[in-house]
């Protein structure tokens, strides 16, 4: 059964077309890759979820409800969370203060016990932020904020968790570690992942299907297994080489 469906979605800046004409089903309790290389519309596809931009056509139906005619803060409250490129953290806060502001918006009080619950959740999910919770988010490596971004989207419970290239940046042996979290998310609580990625071999190893977007249209979809099979995406993409499914 489908939890996110996007049909027919068209963007437009002025005359440049972000978007054309898009189609993507997420089933609930799957994750979802969105690949493609800059500028191919994957952060636009995003943020028209989340309702940062508001396409010229087409629509977008989270659990049946329309988010086109929702405001964008109250997607949270019906299970809807964003992680954006480039971790977006609050620099002169600290790690709790920031995991805090990720059910601010929620009706219920930020320092309940179910903020705490998901809280010390996110803690055991990356430890070193328990270690970090009174540092300012401002002094943290680039890992640990991508870390921190994570965990703050993750607070709130969310039902579907946009995720927008949470490796850009980092250095390999942090891309496992942030992985590796995504894969455990997803299995130990079951979030429904729309996940988008330049890295197409990690992406592909964690995902049950994928989209790759070209110049902000639809170029391949398919299984992620197929698609990291196929010559034409091992070229384009893979570096010609065939990765592993998923495990």
């Amino acid at each position: 059964m489908a939890l996110l469906e996007i049909a027919s979605l068209s963007l437009s800046f002025g005359p440049l077309k972000a978007l054309k004409d898009i189609d993507i089903s997420v089933e609930s309790g799957a994750i979802v890759a969105v690949l493609g290389a800059n500028g191919a519309g994957k952060t636009s596809l995003l943020k028209s979820v989340s309702g940062l931009y508001r396409p010229q056509s087409g629509s977008i139906r989270f659990d049946g409800m329309d988010l086109l005619s929702m405001p964008p803060h109250s997607l949270i409250r019906h299970g809807i969370s964003h992680v954006p490129e480039g971790r977006r953290v609050f620099p002169t806060l600290t790690v709790e203060e920031n995991l805090r502001l990720g059910v601010f918006a929620l009706r219920r009080a930020p320092v309940g016990r179910a903020y705490k619950a998901s809280r010390d959740w996110c803690f055991e999910l990356f430890p070193i932020l328990k270690d970090r919770r009174n540092q300012f988010a401002g002094t943290l490596s680039g890992g640990e904020q991508q870390m921190l971004a994570i965990a703050r989207g993750l607070v709130s419970k969310p039902r579907l968790l946009l995720l927008d290239e949470p490796s850009l940046g980092l250095a390999p042996i942090v891309i496992k570690d942030i992985f590796r979290a995504v894969r455990q998310i997803h299995t130990e609580e079951g979030v429904t992942i729309l996940l988008v990625e330049q890295n197409a071999k990690q992406a592909l190893s964690i995902a049950k299907s994928a989209y790759i977007l070209e110049l902000g249209g639809i170029a391949f979809k398919g299984g992620a297994e197929e698609l990291a099979r196929d010559e034409r995406i091992r070229e384009a993409y893979l570096g010609g080489k065939a990765v592993a499914g998923r495990g």
